[in-house]
């Protein structure tokens, strides 16, 4: 049987190449030829169009709207979150061979519809896709703007902002910078490169905006939700608002597109019509309806967070840490990151540092644990446990899904308990972070250096001993058929 597969997460990086490696060894295993095209952070090598063409069914393994559906018109078709490919590749393979089988005989397969789809999606899960979708696009502004901003700091000093922006340090007044061409020459490539970061990270929201109603009305969806997310930033609704601004565009999009025309009348309302009325209804209801009640709790949050000292921010590190262990690069994951995101462009930078360290943990403390007792870890899991040391010092959490995947109710309440102590003791400290990714790659970044490596070690230990603990007291099915082979053996 001849097969093909997509995979693709909103970050483009783990996931992604981890469900398109277990789908093709599924595959193999099974006697199938396949074909995998992973639509990840550095691009997608399309699928080769003959490949498709002889290509007996699809498996879709995607947390985000796949790319280019369109070429996959009449093929049976396999559709699950990327999880399901990286924890069930074989049922899935098996279920695209099934739907192979079962398709119409024939040299040519009959007529579909342009994008097709697989099973029907409940509105919580249709809502789960856009918004990664969003963020799967928004994530490249925040990693090149961010640390671009905390390099600039690095080589320029605390006042290269003021440099630029205008402004007192320290008792030294400066002139905003109002020519971006003179920024190089006045201020040197300090000031260039926090300017520059400063734009990217300015897109931040009208990508999120823009990208989440992509998800829900395809191209069309961009120019309105882009719109409608430039609108939030203007009128001081920030994230909250660039949400409401892509899932505001999206529908009324995908509404206008109900809409019924005649074919002289079809490219008009494609090119002119619908772009017209979708931009303006969009900024309109933002403008008049609902942007000033959105930037008002926006601002009550931002409040919030500032006034948030002693017991409180550690509760607050506390549960931002458990969420970012608790589904390893999933939406949970993605909403505490992004408050992290939010708060450091607020001015709170202690939140990035905790979100950060509690990111670390997971495949920190994992790789510990199958170091310190091996035996309760399978071969495989040893030698994700390797990878694992590199992915979390990288601030790639998604390096202990291989461990989630194989072991969840012992694992995850582990990245669980790992993740809080992380945030909570890095709150405790009161470290603060400048950029929202690197990992160790910005430890020169951070206030505090020393709290924050005391909460990376912190939730790195409480990771590996929850895990030993678990896996002692209830030795997974796995572990312990691996023992029982080894023993056959010996």
């Amino acid at each position: 049987m001849k097969l093909v597969a997509v995979t693709s997460c909103p970050t483009g990086i783990a996931h992604t190449y981890m469900a398109a490696e277990a789908i093709e060894q599924a595959a193999v295993a099974a006697g199938h030829e396949i074909h995998v095209e992973t639509q990840g952070a550095a691009g997608a090598e399309a699928l080769d169009p003959a490949v498709i063409a002889a290509a007996d069914a699809v498996i879709f393994a995607a947390d985000v709207d796949v790319r280019d559906k369109e070429r996959f018109a009449g093929k049976p078709i396999v559709s699950a979150g990327v999880k399901r490919g990286i924890n069930h590749a074989a049922e899935m393979v098996d279920e695209a061979v099934e739907k192979a089988k079962a398709a119409p005989a024939g040299d040519t397969p009959a007529p579909a519809p342009a994008a097709p789809a697989g099973p029907k999606l409940g509105p919580g899960a249709k809502l789960r896709l856009w918004l990664m979708t969003g963020v799967s696009y928004m994530l490249p502004f925040v990693a090149a703007g961010g640390i671009l901003i905390a390099l600039a700091f690095i080589i320029g000093g605390a006042e290269i902002a003021n440099k630029v922006n205008g402004g007192e340090f320290e008792g030294v007044a400066y002139e905003a910078i109002t020519d971006p061409t003179a920024i190089l020459d006045q201020t040197g490539i300090a000031g260039l490169m926090f300017y520059i970061g400063g734009l990217a990270f300015s897109m931040l929201v009208p990508i999120l905006a823009g990208f989440i109603a992509f998800g829900m009305a395809d191209r069309m969806g961009i120019a309105p939700g882009v719109v409608g997310g430039l609108i939030a930033v203007a009128v001081g609704a920030g994230f909250l608002g660039g949400l409401a601004a892509g899932l505001l565009a999206g529908a009324i999009v995908m509404a206008l597109k109900l809409i019924k025309a005649n074919q002289a009348f079809a490219g008009i309302m494609r090119i002119v019509v619908i772009p017209l009325l979708s931009v303006f209804a969009t900024g309109f209801i933002m403008l008049v309806v609902v942007g000033k009640p959105i930037a008002e709790a926006q601002t009550w949050l931002t409040d919030w967070l500032a006034g948030l000292s002693g017991v409180n921010a550690v509760l607050l590190g506390l549960i931002l840490g458990a969420m970012m262990g608790f589904d390893l690069g999933g939406p949970v994951n993605k909403v505490a990151y992004l408050f992290g995101v939010g708060a450091l462009a607020s001015g709170d930078l202690t939140v990035m540092a905790a979100v950060m360290a509690a990111g670390m943990v997971p495949p920190l403390g994992l790789a510990l644990a199958t170091v310190v007792r091996g035996s309760l870890f399978t071969q495989a899991e040893r030698q994700s446990g390797k990878a694992a040391w590199l992915l979390g010092a990288f601030f790639i959490t998604e390096g202990a899904i291989p461990f989630a995947a194989a072991d969840p109710l012992r694992v995850i309440p582990s990245t669980m308990v790992g993740g809080a102590v992380a945030g909570a003791v890095s709150m405790a400290f009161g470290a603060t972070l400048q950029a929202p990714h690197g990992g160790i790659w910005v430890i020169p970044l951070i206030g505090d250096p020393l709290g924050f490596i005391v909460a990376l070690l912190a939730g790195t230990a409480a990771t590996c001993l929850c895990a030993i603990a678990l896996k002692t007291a209830w030795k997974s099915k796995a572990a312990e058929a691996a023992d029982d082979q080894s023993l056959v053996t010996i």
